[in-house]
């Protein structure tokens, strides 16, 4: 588990589901946490309303003393300070009626949806098996996923292979990861959707887990060689397990479909760590790419001061020169 000083990817699966509770809800308790915060939100305009030039994706809760309790509410907020994407973890477990909701305010304020979880247990040794029930669970997973991507206008969703094994062989393990996430593209490919491999580091976070580094993520996207196989590269987790962040950005480029953004230690906003993202942001968007950027991180101060220091600090790390 994470140090109290570290968000794991439970905690924001967590955050997730209670914004989604909220926001099923419905009105009366959107209005009742307007009321609420109406005497610390401020009634502003965005100082840079200009789009950032990479595609920076907030996520559910990071800005609700300045938009509200409304995710919807949020969600314009973002856009108008300049957020071109928006980033949900939890958004397969929410309702339909919300998926949908969620799907036309993003095409309407012409946004990106980041790579949500598919498939993330970290208690279970799963990819590495070749256990028929697994196989079947892995497969009506990915389906699952294929009919939310669909409502949700998605075009990556996030998938972890689990535990390794302590009674197999790590070259046996390594193929039976192969062989499973082919059996998965096989349903991702026709639908256009593209699987990202997250892998996350085992010294402060995540012990136990199969997918460790950006080069074992790299030979195994080339091992089972479909579009739909791809790499998250979460710069937090990278820079803990094996850091050299853009020469393992260049090494796998080909294989990266997404990023998350945290810096550490601490795994909050730019410039709170070591992390030098205004160069890394330069790199990546002088290589052309064009996905989404996940801010899968927390805030280092609490209230509207703590979302305001959060633009401020991803206005001065998006402020490179492009020429």
């Amino acid at each position: 588990m994470t140090d109290k000083h570290n968000s794991t990817r439970r905690s924001f699966l967590k955050k997730s589901a209670i914004t989604a509770g909220a926001f099923a809800a419905g009105p009366t308790i959107a209005m009742a946490g307007e009321k609420k915060d109406k005497k610390k939100r401020k009634k502003r305009k965005s100082k840079n309303p200009e789009p950032f030039k990479l595609k920076y994706a907030p996520h559910p809760g990071m800005f609700k003393h300045s938009a509200g309790d409304n995710m919807l509410d949020q969600i314009k907020f973002c856009a108008d300070q300049g957020f071109r994407a928006w980033f949900d973890n939890g958004i397969m477990n929410r309702p339909v009626s919300e998926q949908e909701q969620i799907a036309k305010t993003l095409a309407d304020l012409n946004m990106e949806l980041g790579p949500f979880v598919l498939y993330a247990d970290f208690k279970v040794e799963s990819f590495v098996t070749q256990d028929e029930s697994i196989i079947k669970m892995l497969k009506d997973k990915m389906r699952q996923g294929v009919e939310t991507a669909k409502r949700v206008n998605a075009k990556t969703t996030l998938v972890v292979p689990g535990r390794y094994s302590q009674k197999l062989h790590w070259d046996y393990q390594t193929a039976n990861v192969i062989d499973n996430l082919k059996r998965c593209s096989e349903i991702m490919e026709p639908a256009g959707l593209t699987m990202v491999l997250e892998p996350l580091n085992a010294l402060t976070n995540h012990p136990g887990l199969f997918l460790t580094t950006i080069p074992q993520s790299y030979m195994i996207c080339r091992a089972v060689n479909s579009p739909s196989c791809k790499i998250v590269n979460d710069l937090y987790h990278q820079q803990i397990t094996e850091g050299q962040l853009i020469p393992n950005i260049d090494y796998a480029y080909d294989e990266i479909g997404a990023f998350h953004l945290g810096d550490n230690p601490g795994r909050k906003e730019p410039l709170t760590g070591e992390i030098n993202f205004k160069n890394i942001f330069k790199h990546i968007y002088h290589k052309g790419y064009d996905g989404v950027l996940c801010m899968e991180h927390g805030k280092s101060l609490g209230g509207i001061e703590g979302e305001e220091k959060l633009l401020a600090a991803y206005r001065a790390c998006d402020d490179f020169e492009i020429s």
